[in-house]
Parts: C-alpha cells; sequence; structure tokens
C-alpha cells in the first residue's frame, strides 16, 4: 500500500492549509530540503508532531523523550562517533536488549549496528528531530563531563586548601548552573547560613536540595555571578537584579540573577530560561478537549484582550504560544515584545524589553500602533501604562494578548482596577482570562493504584468523582525516586460574556463574578485538578500543592 504523503497527512489532520503547503513547497524549491522539516521551521507544525506523524505513516511508535530519562548504561555501550554515524540514539537498557530512537523510520544501518553490539535485536521507537539532536548532544556531554563528581571534587580540594583560585571559583559556578541544565531545573537558589552554603534546585516545581558548599566559597560565587549579570560586586546591602546568557551545547540560556541581603550574606536566584524549546499542542500541554476548543475561538478573535494568569513558572508563556502559532499567520500581522523572547515563531514580529536602553512594554505598546497589527502580545502587564495601553489597543480593533500574576481567573479583574483601569473599557476590552498552573505528573515507569485515605475520598465526593482505586508513583530512577515525572496543565477559563462583562461594569464582587463564571461553564482550577487526580494523571498530593 502506497504510503499517505506527509502534506496529505497534516491537511487531514487539520493541522496545515493550502496556503501553509504551498509556501512551504515554495520555500523547498529553494532551499531542497525534506517538506517535514520546512513544516517545522516555519511553525507550521512543531518536531514532535512531525515525528508523531512519520510514526503513524510507518506504523511505528513514537516516543517523546521530553520525559523520558535517558540511561547512562545504554550510553556508555555505544561509542558518540557511531551513534552519530549511523543516528540512532540509546535510550535504555531492557533485559539486554538496547531500547533505540530514530528519525527515520528506513534507517535499517541503526538496527544492524545496535545488533552487533548487543547480539540482539533492539527495541525501536520514532522521535523527532529536535529532541534527537538536543538528547544526542545532552547524554554524552554529561557523560563525558559528570558534574556532580566535579563539583564533589572541588569541595575536596577546598577542604585541603585554605586558598580559593578565581579558576576554580569561576568553574564552580559554571557547574552549579550545568548541574540545573542537566536536571531540567528552573531556578537554582544559592542560600548562605552560618556555616555553609546550601544551593537548592526547582525541579517540576518542586525545590530539591542540591548540593552543601563550604562557606568561604560565596562570596567568590556571588562575586562571579553579578560580574556575569553586570551588577555592582561592591554594593552588598541593596537587593539587584541583573541577567546574562550561558552558551552549551548550542543551546542559548537566557539567566535572570536576583540578589537579596540576608544576616548570612546575600542569597541569589537564578531563573533558566531556554531560548528554544519544542511548541506543544494544547492537547499534548494537558487541557481537556473542551478548554482547548474555547482557547482556540478565542484566539481566533478579531479584537479584545485576552489574559494569561498565575504566578510565575506556571507554563503561561507556553500556553499562549501553543495557540499562538495556531493563528493563521499568513493572514494576520503578529507583533510581540517579551522579556525574554522564549519560543523563536516565524512569520511574526518579535521584539525584546531592553530597560537600559528604555525600551520597555509601555514604549512598545505606544509604537505598535503603527507597525499595522492585528495581533499584540504585551510579554506581561507589569504598570498602569501597560495595562491601559492593553485595553486601548484591544477596543480599537486588535487581538491583545498578555500575561498577569494573580491567583486565579476572577481576581485578574481586581488586579487591573487596582492598576486604575476605566471599569467601562475594561468591560468593553475583556475577552477571556485563563488562569492555569503545572502539577507534576505521576512517573509512568513506577505507576501503581492504592485504595484512597479517607483524608483523599471527601475531596474526591466534593467535586462527584467516585472511585475505588486512586494511583501515585512509587519512586525510580527514572524519576529519580520522586515518583512523579512530567508536569500538566490545570487550569480554568472565565469567559466574558454580555453577564460577565456587566458585572465587572458594576462592580459585582469576586465571588459573584466566580458564582456566574461557574454557572456559564468555566471548571474551577481545584476542580480541574481533582479530575486529573481521578483520572490517574496526577495525585490528590500534587493537587493540594498547585491548586488547593
Amino acid at each position: 500500500m502506497q504510503a499517505i504523503r506527509i502534506g496529505d497527512l497534516l491537511k487531514s489532520k487539520g493541522l496545515l492549509n493550502d496556503k501553509q503547503l504551498e509556501l512551504a513547497l515554495i520555500e523547498q524549491k529553494i532551499t531542497g530540503d525534506m517538506l517535514g522539516n520546512i513544516l517545522v521551521s516555519l511553525g507550521f507544525i512543531s518536531s514532535i508532531e512531525l515525528g508523531q506523524l512519520l510514526a503513524v505513516q510507518t506504523g511505528m511508535e513514537f516516543l517523546d523523550i521530553n520525559d523520558y530519562i535517558i540511561s547512562e548504561d545504554a550510553i556508555k555501550l555505544v561509542p558518540k562517533t557511531v551513534a552519530e554515524r549511523y543516528q540512532f540514539l540509546p535510550l535504555s537498557l531492557e533485559d539486554e536488549r538496547m531500547v533505540i530512537g530514530i528519525t527515520n523510520p528506513g534507517n535499517i544501518a541503526a538496527i544492524d549496528a545496535v545488533m552487533g553490539i548487543t547480539k540482539k535485536q533492539p527495541r525501536v521507537y520514532i522521535i523527532d528531530t529536535g529532541n534527537f539532536r538536543d538528547g544526542m548532544e545532552r547524554a554524552y556531554f554529561f557523560i563525558e563531563n559528570p558534574v556532580k563528581e566535579r563539583i564533589d571534587r572541588i569541595i575536596a580540594e577546598m577542604k585541603a586548601s585554605e586558598t580559593l583560585p578565581s579558576t576554580t571559583v569561576s568553574s564552580l559556578t559554571e557547574l552549579l548552573i550545568l548541574y540545573g541544565i542537566r536536571n531540567n531545573a528552573t531556578d537554582i537558589h544559592i542560600n548562605p547560613t552560618a556555616n555553609l552554603v546550601q544551593v537548592f534546585y526547582r525541579i517540576d516545581g518542586v525545590l530539591q536540595h542540591g548540593h552543601s558548599l563550604p562557606k568561604l566559597v560565596h562570596s567568590g560565587i556571588v562575586s562571579r555571578i553579578k560580574i556575569l549579570s553586570q551588577l555592582d560586586i561592591a554594593e552588598q546591602r541593596l537587593p539587584q537584579d541583573g541577567s546574562f546568557r550561558f552558551t552549551i551545547l548550542r543551546r542559548d540560556y537566557y539567566i535572570r540573577v536576583s540578589s537579596v541581603p540576608t544576616i548570612y550574606g546575600e542569597a541569589v536566584v537564578l531563573r533558566l530560561l531556554s531560548g528554544s524549546g519544542a511548541l506543544l499542542s494544547m492537547e499534548s500541554l494537558g487541557f481537556d478537549p473542551f478548554s482547548v476548543k474555547s482557547i482556540r475561538n478565542l484566539f481566533k478573535r478579531s479584537y479584545g484582550l485576552i489574559l494569561l494568569t498565575g504566578p510565575t513558572g506556571c507554563g503561561k508563556t507556553t500556553t499562549l504560544y501553543s495557540a499562538l502559532r495556531e493563528l493563521n499567520r499568513l493572514e494576520r500581522s503578529i507583533i510581540t515584545v517579551e522579556d525574554p523572547v522564549e519560543y523563536n515563531l516565524s512569520l511574526i514580529r518579535q521584539t525584546q524589553v531592553n530597560e537600559k536602553a528604555g525600551y520597555d512594554f509601555g514604549i512598545a505598546g505606544r509604537n505598535f500602533m503603527r507597525q499595522d497589527p492585528d495581533v499584540m502580545l504585551l510579554g506581561e502587564i507589569r504598570d498602569e501604562e501597560t495595562a491601559r495601553l492593553a485595553i486601548r489597543s484591544a477596543i480599537t480593533g486588535h487581538l491583545v494578548i498578555s500575561t498577569l500574576h494573580t491567583i486565579d481567573a476572577v481576581t485578574a479583574i481586581p488586579r487591573l482596577l487596582d492598576m486604575n483601569v476605566d471599569r467601562f473599557l475594561l468591560s468593553s476590552a475583556l475577552l477571556a482570562v485563563v488562569a492555569q498552573r503545572l502539577a507534576r505528573k505521576i512517573c509512568r515507569f513506577c505507576k501503581e493504584a492504592y485504595t484512597p485515605e479517607s483524608l483523599e475520598s471527601p475531596l474526591y465526593k466534593e467535586y462527584g468523582f467516585s472511585i475505588d482505586r486512586a494511583f501515585r508513583g512509587t519512586g525510580c530512577k527514572k524519576c529519580n525516586h520522586t515518583g512523579y515525572l512530567g508536569r500538566t496543565v490545570v487550569g480554568e477559563i472565565m469567559i466574558a460574556n454580555e453577564e460577565i462583562k456587566e458585572m465587572v461594569y458594576s462592580g459585582a464582587s469576586i465571588a459573584s463574578l466566580k458564582k456566574v463564571a461557574i454557572k456559564n461553564g468555566m471548571l474551577p482550577l481545584l476542580e480541574d485538578a481533582v479530575k486529573k487526580a481521578a483520572e490517574g494523571i496526577t495525585t490528590i498530593e500534587e493537587v493540594l500543592r498547585v491548586a488547593g
């Protein structure tokens, strides 16, 4: 049977239209590249979606290795030169059989190469090209550069010596950052105590202890970070904020730095923002089908204000871009201002805040109007000026999308009013507020069923879920013995219909607004989280941590 062409398959699944395919084919004539790669570079589909389609096309199984812990034992069996030559990624060992990932379904040479090494037929998965390249570089780099062992060696050397060379401080600072990147941390906390420096990493939303360092290294590490982020190393009495770029494995990381004085010295927090990443579909993020349909319909509107809310690190920007990439970028003019640009998306104009040059969200918003935009993305509403600009732009025929820090969807209203925006203009402009959190998913490799305890059962019953068993992770090497691997979105969507708009204008209470929003179909944040626990995606403990 003849295989379905990739373009036709994408069109049949609604992931591609005729105009997008036509543009990709024009580019293919110029570059000679594979059609699938061009569609990914144009942002019409993601690398993961392409891999999934190739798997469907060939009847093979797809594996998303974003949440997959690559086994060091498998990597050590295959020299990097061999893996690169035959284009396969060793993933793990199962009963002496090697599990490998390939990007080309017809890559028979990879199977032959693995059989030559293990003498057994490998288990083969299709993986996407983006994760293949990144996974290959990361896996072999960290095998060749064991970060934790190098940190431990430096600590041992410091104990044996009373001096601290500047090169040692620089190396240790870099290794602390590398350890965070190796473990997919979003934040690094460097906390001085009376006798030690404790280093914590926020991984999957939870702080985990990383290292205990001698106190003598503290001032050197802080000074090194300040130099990198162009802060005043002599100022230790006041908080400071800065940033710098850190490049490793051909990927740029934008690192935000915040220092505050404590009774034991300056505490420093580094936020790690990857300069590139795969954009997932909203279904893959964890939204249910009804929420996905609602968000897509909202982003098709021609004017109005859409807000994504939640605390720092809850995935607002990822959700925003997952929806934004589905807009018709061939017919709608889209311009953004961000701090920083976290995702690169073709066919839109992306700009980045530069406060030293005086370019902030407010100035960008004022000047965007001259760029003939249909859609404006303001990375964050931080002050009165930006809030007013967003609302005025929304009521003058533009779709404006932004983020805001609030605890849920309804409290976005008083938050904006606190910025002195006009009630009438807000009620006229607002289309919807999407609030979200990220909950850790149960590790699929050590997932087990159990009978819920008495403290858990009432929460299920409160929201009408009747279950006789729940799920949890027992902890394994793949999830670092936490019982969790990866994260999923839990969220709520408040659609600003005429009733909600009238209540905003008349100054209705938060409780009244929430009651009406629920009556009109909003699934509350906590209920969505409990639903995911009842479905075995997460646990009640995690629900209470992120949404309780």
